[in-house]
């Protein structure tokens, strides 16, 4: 997978821009404020059809501009593919391949594997467990179409039955029947999505186990540890018994969209217990093995998206993602720093063909 071209028009802070990318290495280079993480958020634009630091589309609109369009050419197994995402105020937003439009966003979801490494990251030691579980739920969903239409199903069903719960509430009624409709649903779904979890922590774990020990160069023990109330019961006996309670709260307290991933470090959580510097080798390792879980199983190298991170490692870690990208680890990749000097000094002991873009 490879990005050749890509053009910008009213998006985020820049009226019209165009650039044409390196197979290897891109950089784009510049004071904050420039437009750099911008970029790079609208390549992931591309790849799922929504930003990564602004889940709000108008937002990502140029102020005083009515609307965005990101055009960018990739190439796929030989063969030219043009993605164009777009939104207009007041209209729903749109994604289209090749000149049509996708009549579901999720129908996109894995036709550009790629993976962004961010500060941002951090939100998933320090945010609560709904951010793990999309973290969760994005890698499994770029290789299992299957599996996001499960989760998407699960979502409005859990809706529904919490629309169900606050009616019984209000008007006072309870209709044991209607309810037992959701429940079965969610009890097919949830089981569903609890086994395809459970089997990605258990294939995940050890790439991520790898990749800490690398970049970490420690002798720390970590690990991830899949929680669900699943492993107790059943979903549909888990609804059955929580009833009073759910009825009581009006909405659902049980089920997968409670799951959660713990990260621990020497068997404690890293976010109590880890140092900055552990807490960052987690949070890049998590990526990496990313990384390579999507392209084992794809066996394609996914575009690989590195935001100011030369700006928050010291040289040690610096220097073990060096060396992985000299062993041809990565495919495409895109850099945003905020001093060229260092960039390129970082980017000429890589031996890889590269662009630097200043803004």
């Amino acid at each position: 997978m490879q990005l050749q071209k890509l053009h910008l028009l009213n998006y985020k802070n820049f009226s019209e821009i165009s650039f044409d990318f390196d197979a290897k290495i891109n950089c784009f280079v510049g004071r904050n404020g420039m437009g750099k993480t911008n970029i790079l958020d609208s390549i992931y634009h591309l790849a799922y059809g929504k930003s990564y630091f602004n889940s709000i589309g108008i937002q990502n609109i140029k102020h005083n501009e009515d609307f965005f369009v990101v055009d960018g050419e990739f190439l796929k197994d030989n063969r030219t593919h043009q993605i164009v995402c777009s939104l207009k105020k007041g209209q729903k937003k749109a994604l289209k391949k090749n000149g049509k439009v996708y009549d579901k966003f999720s129908e996109h979801i894995g036709f550009i594997p790629l993976v962004i490494i961010s500060p941002s990251d951090s939100d998933l030691i320090s945010e609560g467990s709904e951010t793990r579980r999309k973290f969760i739920d994005q890698i499994i969903s770029q290789l299992d179409s299957s599996y996001l239409n499960q989760i998407i199903k699960y979502q409005r069903v859990i809706t529904q039955r919490n629309s169900l719960l606050k009616y019984f509430a209000i008007n006072m009624v309870f209709d044991k029947e209607t309810l037992s409709i959701y429940n079965e649903q969610l009890d097919v779904l949830g089981n569903f999505i609890h086994q395809k979890r459970k089997e990605f922590i258990a294939n995940f774990t050890p790439i991520f186990n790898e990749f800490y020990s690398i970049i970490s160069g420690g002798d720390e023990r970590v690990n991830l540890v899949y929680e669900s109330q699943l492993f107790d019961n059943d979903l549909l006996t888990l609804l059955q018994e929580n009833l009073p309670k759910d009825r009581a709260v009006q909405y659902t307290s049980v089920g997968i969209h409670k799951d959660d991933l713990a990260f621990e470090i020497d068997s404690y959580p890293i976010k109590k217990f880890g140092s900055q510097g552990q807490q960052k080798s987690f949070l890049i390792a998590l990526k990496l093995a990313q990384f390579e879980f999507v392209k084992q199983q794809n066996n394609e190298n996914p575009i690989l998206l590195f935001d100011d991170i030369f700006d928050k490692l010291d040289k040690f870690r610096v220097g073990k993602i060096i060396d992985l990208v000299n062993q041809n680890t990565f495919g495409q990749i895109f850099i945003s720093d905020t001093d060229e000097e260092r960039t390129e000094n970082v980017i000429k002991q890589t031996q890889q063909p590269y662009k630097i873009f200043k803004l």
